[in-house]
């Protein structure tokens, strides 16, 4: 069992969890992830390791809730506990000094996104971050992320917070301006919805800016076995899991990757049911 020592409503549905994980603590890096399981007879899902303190054995994670697994554990208060926490798993992400780096996050993606953004940060890079999301009560980590970056701006599909529009809308603008040589742009990292990550990589493929994407398929061990993760980068097959989660954008099939993610979308409805009838951690509070 891995007690919650802290639970917190980021936004809603958007809960961060401090869980005591020492091991996973011990040896996580940037860009792993761990799979959990929230009780007996439960399904196995990937959550990225958002941060994590050796000191005081424990690692956060934040979690939407959209399914019934993950309602489950925001639902999760102190001094609960979730079943299993296997990891750290996954390739470590590659920290190199680029030099002027932009991070682009929509929604939850944001929480895969700043541990690299930290990590690169710490390296010399200057970061110029994007955050995106469909209202702006959803943004979550933008404190963090303004943190590790020298600009942070925010778009909102309503324009309820920062700019109307989406995120490649201010990503045009950026890699337009790099190809004028007004301000370079070294390195491009994309995390959230996999279409918003298709669409980064097209607008940074023209132009041969790299561009890394932490992709999110569906993922049942974690370890290459099942196959479920699997992705087509470069026409070649690879796992999530194991050789990623962090791939060339510019390589991968996004198309392909949100069509198997939607495989087992009615199923996923069916179980979808009220884990339990008590009030949820924002209501609670």
């Amino acid at each position: 069992m891995f007690p919650v020592r802290d639970a917190e409503a980021l936004a809603p549905e958007v809960v961060r969890l401090v869980v005591e994980a020492p091991r996973v603590a011990r040896h996580q890096h940037p860009g792993q992830f761990v799979i959990v399981r929230v009780r007996e007879g439960g399904e196995r899902i990937p959550l990225t390791i958002a941060g994590a303190d050796p000191q005081a054995g424990t690692i956060t994670l934040i979690v939407q809730a959209v399914g019934l697994t993950t309602r489950l554990l925001c639902a999760l208060r102190p001094g609960e506990a979730i079943l299993d926490v296997t990891g750290p798993l996954g390739a470590p992400s590659e920290v190199e000094h680029a030099g002027r780096v932009a991070v682009v996050a929509g929604g939850v993606g944001s929480a895969i996104a700043y541990p690299r953004a930290a990590a690169l940060a710490q390296a010399g890079n200057e970061l110029v971050t994007i955050l995106g999301a469909r209202t702006g009560d959803l943004l979550t980590l933008e404190d963090e992320l303004a943190s590790v970056s020298a600009s942070l701006r925010v778009v909102t599909d309503d324009g309820s917070r920062g700019r109307r529009g989406v995120v490649t809308d201010v990503l045009a603008e950026d890699v337009e301006a790099a190809a004028a040589g007004i301000a370079p742009l070294d390195l491009v990292l994309t995390a959230g919805p996999v279409p918003m990550m298709g669409a980064v990589a097209d607008v940074t493929r023209p132009h041969g800016i790299p561009t890394v994407a932490s992709l999110n398929p569906l993922m049942v061990d974690g370890t290459g076995m099942c196959g479920g993760c699997r992705v087509q980068v470069g026409g070649q097959t690879a796992f999530a899991c194991v050789d990623g989660p962090e791939f060339d954008a510019h390589q991968v099939d996004f198309a392909l990757l949100h069509r198997r993610n939607q495989a087992y979308r009615d199923q996923e409805r069916a179980a979808d049911v009220a884990p339990e009838p008590r009030p949820t951690l924002r209501e609670a509070r």
